[in-house]
């Protein structure tokens, strides 16, 4: 469900010297709200989570973004993964005759994966003059994304009196796909250790049925030293997917928003 998604923001850097600059985020999106529709095998279900909702069911998450630049063209990579898990079981008794010595056992286990790795060459369209009091920027960017995303539903029906693991299915899957996306990104610095900053970026367009997948971000960097930053901010994700698998209809779409934070070293 998650997205869990954590963008961060770049440095203004103006240098004379059109020397490769590096940098490194690994970054944190903490999702204090998740809605939106899940569909496998052609039944969807409404998704509202909260914060604490994804915790639960939180496996692991990790993401970072590596950038170079020099001069006014750089190339950036994202890459992001999220799984989530549910296990749930239950005892069941005859409802027509309880005291029927039978018992049925019921497991269903939900397994959700999402991740992506992006990359995208970027341009900075506008640089404000070198010395100016509060410098800022534009940048452009484009490229692909490749997407990951699973939703399977494996269930395990167990009557006591029938030896053997019991009934099973399957449902969902999992689906990979390419699509274009481009960005737009700006920032000021307000003073020499603090810039304020905004970002958007657009995928999908219909490609491998990703009829869109957006990111916007409003946030600051607080500069530590000239190799050390921390970044913070909220973040908004949304995401519209849909295909249809062997057993039905496939779908994700969901609104997510909440803060990042981020640690970004340069070098």
């Amino acid at each position: 469900m998650v997205a869990i998604l954590f963008i961060p923001i770049t440095l203004l850097a103006q240098s004379a010297e059109k020397e490769w600059e590096y940098s490194l985020t690994p970054y944190l999106f903490l999702p204090v709200s998740t809605e939106g529709t899940s569909a496998v095998a052609g039944t969807e279900v409404d998704l509202d989570l909260d914060l604490s909702d994804v915790l639960d069911i939180l496996d692991i998450a990790f993401a970072t973004r590596f950038e170079a630049r020099r001069d006014r063209f750089g190339i950036l990579a994202d890459l992001y993964y999220v799984s989530l898990s549910m296990d749930q079981g239950a005892t069941l008794k005859p409802a027509m005759n309880p005291e029927l010595d039978v018992t049925a056992t019921l497991n269903v286990d939900v397994d959700i994966r999402q991740g992506w790795l992006s990359l995208q060459g970027m341009y900075r369209a506008f640089e404000s003059p070198v010395g100016a009091k509060y410098p800022w920027a534009v940048d452009l960017s484009a490229g692909a994304r490749w997407n990951y995303l699973k939703q399977e539903i494996d269930t395990n029906l167990g009557i006591d009196i029938f030896p053997g693991p019991g009934v099973q299915q399957s449902l969902g899957g999992a689906e990979t796909w390419w699509e274009p996306v481009v960005g737009f990104r700006t920032g000021i610095e307000v003073s020499s250790c603090l810039t304020l900053a905004l970002r958007a970026d657009v995928g999908g367009f219909g490609a491998g049925g990703d009829d869109m997948q957006w990111g916007v971000l409003v946030g600051a960097e607080r500069k530590i030293n000239d190799r050390h930053a921390l970044r913070f901010g909220y973040l908004f994700y949304g995401i519209d997917y849909s295909t249809y698998r062997g057993d039905g209809r496939f779908a994700y779409d969901i609104d997510q928003h909440g803060p990042y934070l981020a640690y970004s070293w340069r070098w």
